[in-house]
């Protein structure tokens, strides 16, 4: 408890008392944050956050002013390339959730500080100083899902990119193969980065309902995006007539070329080194096939799970089916994914046409 912790250190000298006390509030905010549940990683990206602040402001906790969040947030709207409106609201929560334990009665940061420093702790993040959530979707405007033209041309670039090493025998041939199949799996299946980087061999299911798809028809999801202070949550993909070439790539992939990689590792997609593929390592591929094809820089590798989303819908698959595909809570996120395109609602439009004047009806 704090309150022990504290008083076996009063009669103690404490050789940097506000330094000392700043440490203490951070192990203790970390010890809290644990018992709630929530991860390593956002515990160091909280105190990361808390220890930014810090280093902006130049004062301790019990220093801070509403005012220095103003300065903080004005500060970061001001670089070069200002930060998006979610990051900057999460530095906001961070400072909110790490202020309301120095400054909660349960503890005793606030008599601890008044003793050594004369000056307590309090609340700075209030409505009027921080950024609200007031949209549930708050990427920026430029992140859209890809065109189907684009989605051909980055697929046929990743393909020709492997042929060609295979066919020069050059090193590199067989992750090249691996990244193909990758991108595939991930646009066809609506898998998160870390959702496809994470899968292995046994993940990979079949369907009574189409079992010439054998092995290759299901993808377990273990490591779904969590909700606060829960694990990873799971669900079953199914491989979707419209992309049974995924299935059949997932097949030649496995059986065909995983085999010279993997050695006695259990995971799907595999490098070199024999070693789980990394998430950084996917990211730079896909950015050297979207740069070599000349696409726009605002697509990333979560456009494909935004371009599952939106052709899906354009297939007429039921919203709730997409749902629960790609693992959203609510029907509003799913439709946050969802930008159908021009062919889409031409069509629609047309059928519209038809139903209201007529059958020779044509816009």
């Amino acid at each position: 408890m704090v309150n022990r912790e504290v008083r076996s250190l009063a009669p103690v000298l404490l050789l940097d008392p506000a330094r000392s006390t700043f440490d203490e509030m951070l192990r203790g905010y970390a010890v809290s944050m644990r018992s709630r549940g929530l991860s390593e990683g956002t515990i160091r990206g909280s105190q990361y956050g808390v220890k930014r602040f810090f280093r902006f402001a130049g004062t301790y906790p019990w220093e801070w002013r509403p005012q220095d969040v103003e300065d903080f947030t004005s500060s970061l709207l001001s670089g070069p390339e200002p930060l998006a409106h979610s990051t900057i609201r999460g530095y906001h929560q961070v400072l909110k959730g790490f202020c309301g334990y120095i400054s909660h009665p349960a503890y005793d940061w606030v008599d601890v500080c008044m003793e050594r420093f004369g000056s307590a702790p309090a609340q700075i993040c209030h409505p009027w100083n921080t950024f609200a959530h007031l949209a549930e979707f708050e990427a920026k405007p430029a992140r859209r899902p890809f065109g189907y033209d684009e989605l051909e041309a980055f697929f046929e670039h990743a393909d020709q990119r492997a042929h060609d090493l295979l066919e020069e025998r050059k090193k590199g041939a067989l992750p090249a193969l691996r990244d193909a199949q990758f991108f595939k799996t991930v646009y066809a299946f609506g898998l998160r980065r870390r959702e496809a980087v994470m899968l292995d061999l046994n993940d990979l299911r079949p369907n009574p309902y189409v079992p010439e798809w054998g092995a290759y028809a299901k993808v377990q999801v273990r490591y779904g995006k969590a909700m606060k202070g829960s694990p990873p949550r799971r669900r079953t993909v199914l491989a979707c007539p419209e992309f049974a070439w995924a299935s059949e790539g997932l097949r030649y992939w496995v059986e065909e070329v995983r085999p010279r990689l993997a050695g006695e590792s259990d995971a799907l997609w595999v490098s070199e080194r024999r070693t789980r593929v990394t998430t950084r390592t996917v990211d730079q591929r896909f950015a050297e096939i979207r740069d070599a094809v000349g696409l726009d820089r605002a697509l990333t590798l979560h456009s494909l799970r935004h371009s599952y989303v939106t052709h899906l819908i354009e297939f007429g698959y039921a919203a709730q089916f997409v749902q629960e595909q790609v693992g959203h809570n609510h029907s509003s996120t799913t439709a946050i994914y969802t930008s159908v395109g021009d062919d889409f609602k031409n069509r629609i439009f047309q059928e519209a046409l038809r139903r209201v004047l007529g059958e020779g009806a044509t816009a």
